[in-house]
């Protein structure tokens, strides 16, 4: 089940909500606790266990880290414990195979695995319980005694595929006392639709121009439309995912949760030390708090501060995916941070702010290629398209065909994806203030409205479309 669907939509979050509103505060985690699996095992009944198991042993694991806090020798063997469980899932369900097909290609053995399907955000849901055992184990946050509070942290559904990754510091109070008010709910619902809008009338539409040009063969590909389409990637691994971090951050607000902002604006940025500072802030955060800082982060030289950089992104591109293309794609970003941090960086700096955000789209643009196109045989054959290498044309037919008929979805996810919104929302507060508080607000009801029927009438008439972040 997906939240840009119409079971979803017109089904189960109604009902939740119906149940969820309906008992008192204190059975609220058990209903969203069960809500969350029934969410999760819509689609996938089989690994539900896998997800109670995993929770179970965070929370075991937190108990114990914190019981034995003074004796250091158990607090680091609970914490090993955690880790070697929950990461030897991990390893298990999503890396197994690309262990097993490298082992064969590097040696004479010929090792035969029946490979598992992976489990819906299992990447996910493993680093949030990771960073809660380590903050317990650091002492920043103390045990959750409650069962059922601490697998609802790790099961409930708003965050659960897809992130963001939240920690339990950041959630540990509300989990215990939260306000539902109509004004959250409210907020909730537009941050909602403002999440269905970004998937459902701009990804999806960017998505289906970036499969057929995918599809074609590199030979019949013009310049121009090997380059449409890694842009129409881009925009739509952004708004994909960002929307769907609307959505979950919405649903969490409905019900009295804050979870953290895991985009802002990251394509206006001008370096891609900005960008990733704006980008999946949940994963980059997590990497440098529970990686790169304990491997000594900048502290140890020049030397070691380039390995550690190396690392952190070597594992940030493999954690994306079993395959080299992700791992070249997370290389391909230390060497660039590496570069702007002792090489080219001053100069960067220097330069007129439109060159500076070229410079970064560029490499942002750029990189989601290798993102998205998984084996070394494509990459090679699209980017000698892309940058004049296989004597293919500047343009051609389907080109102008793309450009005409999604032109208004690419202007419109260009203009959203600066902070246009967010000067909207400045004025329609401004008007609100000036005495217009009623008629702006039915104004701004109404569009929102008109937006989510054509959303509606979008998923009525278009074939299953999954978030992309599902399958990491």
């Amino acid at each position: 089940m997906v939240f840009s669907s119409l079971e979803f939509l017109f089904l189960f979050l109604p009902l939740f909500l119906i149940v969820y509103f309906a008992v008192p505060f204190r059975a609220k985690n058990f209903i969203l606790l069960a809500g969350s699996l029934v969410f999760y095992g819509w689609g996938e009944p089989v690994y539900i266990l896998l997800l109670i198991f995993s929770a179970l042993v965070g929370y075991v694991c937190c108990l114990l880290i914190e019981k034995y806090y003074e004796i250091k020798v158990l607090r680091a063997g609970f914490l090993i414990i955690s880790v070697v469980i929950c990461l030897g899932s991990l390893m298990y369900y999503k890396y197994i195979g690309f262990i097993v097909e490298n082992i064969n290609a590097l040696t004479p053995l010929n090792l035969e695995v029946s490979l598992p399907d992976l489990p819906i955000g299992i990447s996910f849901f493993t680093f949030q319980i990771l960073s809660c055992c380590a903050d317990v184990y650091t002492g920043k946050v103390k045990a959750e005694r409650n069962a059922v509070n601490f697998v609802c942290y790790v099961c409930m559904f708003p965050q659960l595929i897809a992130g963001p990754i939240v920690r339990f510091s950041d959630i540990t109070e509300e989990l215990r006392e939260r306000e539902h008010s109509p004004d959250n709910f409210s907020e909730g619902v537009s941050r909602l639709l403002i999440g269905i809008f970004k998937k459902v009338l701009i990804a999806d539409r960017l998505g289906a121009v970036w499969s057929v040009i995918k599809a074609a063969e590199f030979g019949e590909l013009s310049v121009l439309s090997a380059w449409l389409g890694i842009i129409c990637f881009t925009l739509q691994l952004y708004y994909d995912f960002s929307g769907y971090g609307d959505m979950a951050i919405g649903m969490g607000r409905m019900m009295g949760f804050h979870y953290l902002e895991n985009f802002n604006y990251p394509l206006i940025s001008k370096s891609i030390t900005e960008f990733w500072r704006r980008w999946h802030i949940s994963l980059s955060s997590w990497f440098r708090d529970y990686v790169y800082i304990p491997l000594g982060g900048n502290r140890w030289g020049v030397l070691r501060h380039i390995v550690n950089i190396c690392i952190v992104w070597g594992l940030t591109g493999i954690w994306h995916g079993a395959s080299w293309n992700f791992l070249i794609w997370g290389l391909y970003y230390a060497v660039i941070l590496i570069c702007e941090k002792f090489i080219w960086g001053k100069a960067l700096e220097k330069l007129p702010g439109a060159l500076r955000h070229f410079y970064a789209l560029f490499l942002v643009v750029v990189g989601f290629g290798i993102f998205d196109l998984t084996s070394l045989s494509e990459i090679c054959g699209y980017f000698k398209v892309l940058f004049f290498l296989d004597g293919n044309g500047i343009i051609d037919r389907a080109f102008l065909y793309n450009i005409t008929n999604s032109g208004v979805v690419l202007l419109a996810a260009a203009v959203f994806s600066t902070p246009v919104y967010k000067l909207y929302e400045g004025r329609l507060s401004e008007m609100k203030k000036s005495g217009a508080k009623a008629a702006v607000s039915l104004a701004d009801c109404g569009v929102r409205f008109l937006l989510f029927a054509a959303a509606v009438s979008f998923m009525v008439s278009s074939s299953f479309s999954p978030f992309l972040y599902f399958r990491f």
